[in-house]
């Protein structure tokens, strides 16, 4: 017996990754959802494929892997490639939900629609595996996942929210303004402006040219866990006859 598709790592990387690919702002660096100044100047509410990833991320953390499933779905419908090649695994290796290798073939081809390179070789890996009946499911049941999540769909969403955030910048959620280039925080600090409002998070096509260059390449390993094997405790020990009895 085989381990479940025993060379699966994407999604331990995706997570080490999401946090490691996180936007630096100004001189910080690592994960914005955790930043208590950019969560309180409203990052997150602004860009709904972090926000909703991050709750993802906070469930999956939790072991709730059901919850995180759902938030990871409503992040994949904004158009984040990473919360689809997420729940292509987890659907893959049934965490959160029942083991669907079809399906989990189509969201990792949503995640791969982009040209990803670590997520086409894990949908060409899938494919390889499907049997035919799966394969067929595939062609049947894609389109309808595909109208509502593939980039032609999911993208004016994201933008639409970027772009109407972007207009409401400078009001009373981001505080007061120190300076042309710092933002004051109540209660939390003060924030580069300039670094924050860079057009690279919110010009819809910088946005996409940011996540191309956190994606495109990102490395994954593979390991083979062997066969399974059933553990069995050892059997108990005969009990000793105490020497000191007569």
């Amino acid at each position: 017996m085989r381990f479940p598709d025993s060379k699966t790592l994407l999604l331990p990387i995706l997570l080490l990754a999401i946090a490691a690919a996180s936007p630096a702002v100004g001189q910080r660096r690592g994960d914005p959802t955790i930043d208590p100044i950019l969560v309180a100047a409203g990052f997150l509410d602004s860009h709904p494929d972090l926000r909703f990833r991050s709750r993802g991320l906070e469930e999956y953390g939790r072991r709730n892997h059901a919850a995180a499933v759902e938030e990871f779905k409503r992040a994949a419908w904004y158009s984040d490639k990473p919360s689809q090649a997420i729940v292509g695994e987890m659907l893959w290796i049934g965490l959160g939900l029942p083991r669907d290798r079809a399906l989990a073939y189509v969201w990792m081809d949503l995640a791969a629609e982009r040209g990803y390179r670590s997520f086409a070789r894990k949908r060409e890996a899938y494919w390889q595996q499907l049997d035919e009946e799966e394969r067929a499911r595939v062609l049947r049941d894609a389109p309808a996942i595909r109208a509502e999540y593939a980039d032609v769909a999911a993208e004016p969403r994201l933008h639409a929210v970027l772009l109407r955030e972007l207009r409401r910048a400078t009001g009373s959620r981001l505080g007061s303004t120190v300076s042309p280039m710092r933002i004051e925080i109540p209660g939390v600090g003060v924030i580069d402006s300039a670094a924050y409002y860079h057009p690279r998070y919110w010009e819809p096509e910088q946005y996409r040219e940011w996540q191309d260059s956190i994606w495109m390449e990102l490395r994954v390993g593979t390991v083979d866990v062997g066969d399974v094997e059933q553990v069995l405790d050892p059997p108990a020990e005969p009990e000793r006859a105490n020497p000191d009895t007569p």
